[in-house]
């Protein structure tokens, strides 16, 4: 009988694929995958590490997995990603439930790792984090069908003094444009419909290969293949959004008026401590030339909250800034203190509780914003991709924008008699707003 294998992804999309990868290679060598947890011989974890809270989120999936061991319908369990590889000496000793870790330049060794924990052996495959991701790899998708991530490139150069992911991820590693290419026409071959580029920072693709960023020469080769009808860019740093992107996204429909800049925050010392490049006023600029350039453009970024020495007058500074922007989506993080990085020994650690009352201020801010932005929709008529049916109202489907990115932004609500099916493109007139959402109808 075949030995059954489960897997719980956490953290980002690029941590995705790194799962998709090593499904694709256990199903390739035999094994067979199941997404029922209390069936499963080998369950392995995916972890994230990035904050604390993606730490907690792993520590509980891992407790929660040895229950199955405990219970005796599970033989080992492995525990795989950032987590891993950030912390193998503390997960082994602290953590007997665990039979196997493998970090983030692993993957390729999830066969091995599995063979040897079903032996009754206790493997820890640490090293150096440079694996990349390539075309020839087997890939087992998580996602719906017509929907794929295709991670560029790996790890980041950027330093930024709160994150920890150049120790856990490596430094910045690109993909060859034929290697992405391949997989791509691989994926629509299979039907992919929506492919969402992603990388720690998209934007530098290729610096390190070609000498210069090449995305956009990536972004017209794929533009060009059949069966594709979106290209999404998320992780876009701000300082490398280029003319010649800019014009690659008004001339190549394919590629989503959608761009999503983690800026982080807007006070110039603040960006200063956290070793961002660029300014507010730089970031000012270039928000009001893209939306001169592409009128049409959704712009969601990310902020984060108590950094060390973020007084109330950076936080003003801000809130205004928000408030006069009007970014259609916003993340709002608290500050996460993470050992080894230069934030987490600065002066003027912020208390948690003035972290939590900043970010709610925030986000009734921003949810104010979406709403009136959203309403400014209303009589538009958009391509939405169907994901769905409603579970309680047959006649309502439920599907996503051009400037919805999957798993993070809203959703449209389509309210249809005919039949609708999942990855479907369907023009849908809007009707309706809330904060975070939009309703309409199909356009007959």
């Amino acid at each position: 009988m075949s030995v059954k294998i489960g897997l719980v992804s956490l953290g980002c999309p690029k941590n995705l694929v790194d799962s998709e990868t090593m499904l694709g290679l256990l199903k390739n060598a035999g094994f067979t995958i199941t997404n029922r947890e209390q069936e499963a011989d080998v369950l392995i974890v995916n972890t994230c590490s990035f904050i604390n809270e993606a730490k907690e989120e792993s520590i509980s999936a891992i407790l929660d997995l040895a229950r199955f061991k405990e219970a005796g319908s599970c033989r080992a369990i492995l525990v795989a990603g950032c987590l891993a590889q950030r912390y193998p000496q503390e997960l082994m000793a602290e953590m007997p439930e665990i039979d196997c870790l493998l970090g983030t330049g692993a993957v390729p060794e999830v066969v091995k790792a599995v063979q040897a924990a079903l032996a009754g052996e206790k493997l820890s495959l640490v090293g150096a984090p440079g694996y990349l991701h390539d075309a020839n790899l087997p890939r087992l998708l998580s996602t719906p069908p017509y929907t794929a991530f295709l991670k560029i490139a790996d790890g980041c150069n950027n330093r930024c003094s709160y994150c920890v992911i150049p120790s856990v991820r490596g430094p910045f590693r690109s993909r060859s444009i034929d290697d992405l290419v391949d997989e791509a026409k691989e994926l629509a071959a299979g039907k992919v419909r929506e492919l969402v580029l992603v990388a720690q920072d998209t934007t530098r693709y290729g610096f390190d290969l070609y000498g210069k960023p090449v995305l956009t020469v990536l972004l017209k080769r794929m533009a060009a293949l059949d069966g594709l009808v979106w290209l999404r860019l998320l992780y876009t740093y701000p300082t490398l959004i280029s003319d010649e992107l800019m014009e690659v996204m008004v001339s190549e429909k394919k590629v989503c008026r959608y761009l999503d800049l983690p800026l982080q925050h807007a006070a110039n010392a603040v960006l200063e401590r956290m070793n961002r490049r660029g300014s507010k006023e730089e970031t000012i600029q270039l928000v009001e030339k893209l939306r001169y350039q592409i009128p049409e453009i959704i712009l969601r970024t990310s902020f984060i909250v108590g950094f060390p020495g973020e007084t109330e007058a950076d936080f003003r500074e801000l809130f205004d800034f928000m408030k006069a922007i009007k970014f259609d989506r916003v993340g709002i993080f608290t500050y996460s203190q993470e050992e080894n990085t230069a934030a987490a020994v600065m002066p003027g650690q912020v208390p948690e509780e003035v972290k939590a009352e900043r970010r709610e201020r925030l986000m009734a801010l921003q949810q104010g914003i979406s709403l009136e932005r959203n309403k400014k929709k209303i009589g538009a008529v958009l391509p939405v991709l169907i994901e769905g049916r409603h579970l309680e109202k047959p006649d309502v489907y439920i599907g996503r924008s051009e400037g919805d990115a999957p798993g993070i932004d809203g959703k449209v609500f389509v309210c249809s008699k005919r039949e609708l099916a999942s990855g479907d493109f369907v023009q849908v007139l809007i009707s309706g707003a809330a904060e975070y959402d939009l309703t309409g109808e199909p356009v007959k």
